[in-house]
């Protein structure tokens, strides 16, 4: 996984309303994806561009028609190395306060 790509693909508000997008219903054409968004066919092709570098999406030609379909694998790469480590040890500390409070 190459995660300054990701994160640079993560980082404008566009291409995470097109993984938005996806998320709710998998297998897009790009005019279905343009529809919901209000840019050209031109600029969102270039954030899907971006996207698909980053292995977050993949395509599929469906006759003359591109699919985009959502890939969750670098995003889930991405939880585990930067978000889980901290988020592992903020449960500990909630865990430990309930028992205090509770008087355990």
């Amino acid at each position: 996984m190459d995660a300054d790509k990701v994160f640079k693909a993560l980082g404008d508000p566009t291409r995470r309303r097109l993984l938005d997008l996806l998320c709710e219903q998998n297998g897009q054409s790009l005019g279905q994806l343009c529809e919901t968004l209000d840019m050209t066919r031109q600029s969102a092709t270039q954030h899907l561009e971006i996207l698909e570098a980053a292995n977050l999406i993949s395509t599929a030609r469906r006759g003359r028609e591109k699919l985009h379909f959502l890939n969750p694998v670098p995003l889930h790469d991405i939880y585990e190395r930067w978000v889980r480590k901290f988020e592992r040890e903020r449960l500990r500390l909630l865990h430990d306060l309930k028992h205090k409070l509770e008087g355990e």
